[in-house]
């Protein structure tokens, strides 16, 4: 019986994969920092120079994007 483990660090390259992101936004935004205007970068953690992705902190992030009425709903109500 094989046993598939289910890593829980990503890479950064995995990271970009799972939230349909591109490294590169992923190397801006952890530079950039949260500034004005911007997509703030999803948590990471550093493990000497080697990036990584917790994937309960990618799903949080992404989660916090959700919008759960339209534009046009959300101006009406205003």
């Amino acid at each position: 019986m094989t046993k598939t483990i289910t890593p829980r660090l990503l890479s950064e390259k995995e990271a970009s994969q799972y939230i349909c992101m591109s490294r590169s936004f992923l190397r801006q935004a952890r530079m950039d920092g949260n500034r004005e205007n911007r997509t703030p970068a999803p948590p990471f953690i550093k493990i000497g120079r080697a990036v990584r992705y917790l994937r309960e902190d990618l799903d949080a992030w992404l989660e916090s994007f959700v919008r759960r009425t339209s534009l046009y709903q959300d101006e009406r109500v205003a």
